[in-house]
């Protein structure tokens, strides 16, 4: 198991720096944050319909060897968008209120730099990889792999949707200035 988390954590550590550093290297494009984001929003949205309308998951995915782990955990996360929910804060396009504490000194620790890019995408990595685990060996330990094979369930409709929402949202913020 702690190879199989370390292989996890690597790939969606390498996911999240494949959106951010490029980002980070250019920040001059904030000029363009309007369209950016615009485009953004259209992409999310996009990608939400499409799963809605496609409804198959690939088979390929339900078995994975360990070899090929860290490049697996890196295309889930790029397909589920790793560093993406990053990228508003790290280019300063999210607005904080004064009670958003969070996203002020998420912004303040990013920095735009790539230096703090490797150090956000490290601590959110080792919080998905503890949390994963804790969760990963609860399931293990307290209900069973045979618990699993018959009560799986399957989020897609809901990460669809919830995409589609968040497009929806970011569209609305970008085009009224938010």
């Amino acid at each position: 198991m702690v190879k199989a988390l370390g292989a996890l954590a690597a790939g969606h550590l390498l996911a999240m720096l494949a959106i951010l550093l490029p980002f980070s290297m250019m920040t001059v494009l904030l000029d363009w944050q309007t369209e950016i984001r615009v485009g953004a929003a259209a992409l999310v949205i996009a990608a939400g319909a499409y799963l809605l309308i496609n409804r198959r998951h690939p088979r390929i995915l339900a078995r994975v060897h360990p070899s090929r782990l860290v490049l697996w955990s890196f295309l889930a996360a790029m397909a589920h968008g790793a560093g993406l929910m990053l990228l508003p804060i790290y280019l300063g396009m999210s607005g904080t209120e004064p009670g958003e504490a969070g996203h002020a000194a998420a912004h303040e620790l990013m920095g735009r730099n790539i230096g703090s890019a490797f150090v956000v995408a490290l601590a959110h990595t080792a919080a998905m990889t503890v949390a994963g685990g804790v969760i990963a060996a609860a399931t293990y330990y307290y209900l069973g792999l045979r618990f699993l094979k018959r009560t799986w369930f399957n989020l897609d409709v809901v990460w669809a949707l919830s995409l589609i929402l968040v497009g929806l949202s970011g569209l609305y913020l970008a085009i009224n200035g938010h």
